[in-house]
């Protein structure tokens, strides 16, 4: 008679929802930006999670394991998304590569000055507030490849694999979306904060 496996080092998955919906969720949002998508790969992960949990080992934390799943899951989100707007073109396309340097390798617009020591905006509350609301408003494309890079810090490599795109879109892509967030912020933030 084969022995009985062990139980697994996990809590009782009746609680996860509890315990982790909230952290899996904010996760799941800022990576897919739609709500209802995030919901769909909270609850995909938590299924997963409890047909799959008698074989965690305990190398690592719940919420990490979770998030590990969860990571999966929000990729083949964003996998699905990408072949079905393979079709369309890049965002924009007739807008400029460069608002800001033109052909001439000079500004057209410098940056505007930081008035607040940048370590102290990493504790701002109202900060963040503010990437978030301009991360909002990027277009989809931009903001999934943007956050595979800068977020989960993924190599542009696994990012084209993972998204269909060529390297050449993915680097206009995050090019794009990095000039629309330092606008946004300039905008928003760094032009308030030259009021005062």
């Amino acid at each position: 008679m084969a022995p009985k496996p062990a139980l697994s080092p996990l809590s009782n998955p009746d609680r996860w929802v509890d315990t982790y919906a909230d952290a899996l969720f904010r996760y799941a949002l800022t990576r897919l930006r739609r709500r209802q998508d995030a919901e769909d790969a909270v609850q995909e992960t938590l299924l997963a999670a409890l047909q799959g949990h008698r074989a965690f080992r305990g190398d690592s934390a719940e919420l990490t394991w979770l998030i590990g799943i969860l990571r999966n899951k929000v990729v083949d989100r964003i996998r699905l998304s990408a072949r079905e707007n393979l079709a369309s073109p890049v965002d924009d396309i007739d807008e400029p590569i460069d608002q800001w340097s033109g052909t001439t390798n000079k500004w057209l617009r410098a940056p505007k000055t930081w008035r607040t020591d940048p370590t102290q905006l990493v504790e701002d509350g109202e900060f963040w507030d503010q990437i978030r609301k301009c991360f909002a408003g990027l277009p989809e494309r931009q903001a999934q490849v943007f956050a595979l890079r800068t977020f989960d810090e993924l190599d542009a490599e696994d990012i084209c694999q993972q998204t269909g795109l060529t390297e050449t879109n993915l680097w206009v892509l995050l090019h794009r979306a990095r000039g629309s967030l330092r606008t946004c912020l300039e905008d928003s933030w760094f032009a308030s904060e030259s009021k005062s």
